[in-house]
């Protein structure tokens, strides 16, 4: 049997099914134990079997427990043949400081799929551009599964994981900002991490044609403006066909007299393609909608719809 493949060339990752074991890992900051132990009944409610070892729980000053430790930990979770899956227990900061530990180990052709947000955007960035394997932007432990179904949503976590193409995505509070209808691959995260990945051996640079999905939280309209100028002149942005916005929670001025929004308006003002906002995967207020990287998937934005059609599985 060959290697299943996207429609991009990335290596599909294992399918997660009822009873399937997950790992859990902590690549970036540490977490609140409560919430861990929240988040553990959560996946076992969902028909899932997690499983850890205790170097989930090391500690330094500001990231859970030295970056070899971490580092470490995923790499053994990818080794198992008997885990499908892998989630990070919460972001914060530290995933890009185990990047080049990663870069040294042999990923499987069909490994356990990844699954984070917001810092662990880097992680994403690495295996979807540098390794060339899918992941999922989606639901963490602290947070989300910690606090239950509303704070993410199930369906689309046990999907984004499963073997049969999302579709299409139309989630309440989507609109749009720019009409016309595209489709690439998907790919993106937080847009700090994305443009501090510039200048580094794991630079996030998205193929002619992709779909990109921003997301941000606690950034003042200004420093928005800063990172989109950054993506720009680092030719990030040339040839992208689509634009995915977050709901952008925290990043208003106070009062409200300049958003956030306002800004990427009026960034992408003469962009070709289609933009949609408020879209619910990363940082939202509302349940969170997982979603895979690295699969064909098209936006449409037109005719009071927003819609985000997800037309390829990202596990086999």
């Amino acid at each position: 049997m060959g290697v299943a493949r996207t429609k991009a060339g990335l290596r599909r990752f294992r399918a997660v099914r009822p009873g399937s074991r997950v790992a859990l890992v902590a690549p970036a900051s540490g977490f609140d134990r409560a919430e861990f132990d929240r988040g553990v009944e959560e996946l076992r409610r969902l028909g899932l079997d997690p499983v850890y070892d205790d170097s989930v729980f090391e500690r330094r000053a500001t990231v859970a427990g030295a970056p070899a430790v971490r580092a470490a930990a995923l790499a053994a979770a990818w080794a198992r043949e008997d885990v499908d899956a892998i989630v990070s227990v919460r972001g914060g900061y530290g995933s890009v400081e185990i990047l080049p530990i990663l870069d040294r180990i042999s990923v499987p052709d069909h490994p356990a799929g990844f699954v984070g947000y917001s810092d662990l955007t880097s992680l994403h960035t690495w295996l979807n551009l540098h390794v060339g394997v899918t992941s999922v932007h989606g639901a963490m432990l602290q947070g989300r599964l910690a606090a239950g179904p509303s704070a993410y949503d199930a369906d689309t976590f046990l999907r984004s994981l499963g073997p049969d193409p999302m579709g299409p995505l139309e989630p309440e509070g989507t609109d749009v900002m720019r009409e016309g209808e595209a489709s690439g691959v998907l790919l993106g995260g937080t847009i700090t991490q994305l443009a501090a990945s510039l200048g580094t051996p794991f630079a996030f640079k998205p193929p002619l044609g992709a779909v990109l999905l921003l997301d941000e939280v606690g950034e003042r309209p200004y420093r928005i403006q800063r990172l989109l100028t950054q993506l720009r002149l680092a030719e990030v942005l040339a040839g992208v066909a689509a634009i995915v916005i977050g709901q952008l929670p925290q990043c208003d001025e106070p009062g409200g007299h300049v958003t956030a929004l306002s800004i990427f308006h009026e960034f992408f003002d003469g962009f070709q393609g289609p933009i949609i906002t408020g879209f619910p995967s990363g940082h939202t207020t509302t349940a969170l909608l997982s979603v895979p990287f690295g699969v064909q998937a098209r936006v449409i934005a037109g005719q009071g719809r927003a819609r985000l059609v997800v037309e390829e599985s990202a596990a086999v």
